[in-house]
């Protein structure tokens, strides 16, 4: 929630006090900014309202920051090269791609895995849960994979080689550890 200087300068120091009270549930931000208004209207506080106002608002104070794994930003990378290999498929198999239908599939495809790899690069735990789901479903296409390594070699070596990088995409999400706090 975000909370607005502007609104609670507006209001009478009355109100304001309302927000500095022990045991009041405004959020922190609310809690700091009432505190600095008072003050500058000259109120004067106590080391007991001090000590209290400054345990309510530390959290806004500490800068937040979010620890990715390396784990993390290797996966996503090679997730982007997936995405790269599935462009060069497109390219090397357009004439299977006349029809409106496998045009939307392929870029469909191609933005789940740019998708996936920003996710991933962002250390979302669940983009790994989702991608191991997709590609369990996918090993059901290892005979497509195969009809394509037998009539267009080198389409059935990019599946091929899209499928190991996102095997080695799992294995390194597996293997980060669960408290990822440095």
């Amino acid at each position: 929630m975000d909370t607005k200087k502007s609104v609670l300068e507006k209001m009478s120091s009355q109100e304001l006090e309302k927000y500095i009270k022990p045991g009041s549930e405004f959020v922190p931000q609310a809690v700091q900014f009432a505190y600095e208004i008072l003050q500058a209207r000259g109120r004067k506080f106590s080391d007991e309202e001090l000590t209290d106002i400054t345990s309510r608002t530390t959290d806004i104070n500490k800068e937040k920051t979010i620890v990715i794994h390396p784990n993390h930003t290797r996966a996503s990378q090679i997730m982007y090269l997936c995405g790269a290999l599935g462009i060069g498929s497109i390219i090397l198999n357009y004439e299977q791609f006349s029809s409106g239908m496998a045009i939307f599939i392929g870029m469909a495809t191609l933005a789940f895995i740019f998708g996936m790899g920003y996710l991933i690069g962002k250390g979302n735990e669940i983009a790994k849960y989702i991608l191991i789901v997709t590609f369990i479903l996918g090993l059901f296409g290892i005979p497509s994979m195969l009809a394509n390594l037998a009539f267009y070699p080198l389409l059935g070596i990019i599946s091929i080689i899209q499928t190991l990088l996102q095997l080695w995409i799992i294995i390194l999400l597996i293997r980060i550890p669960k408290n990822k706090v440095a």
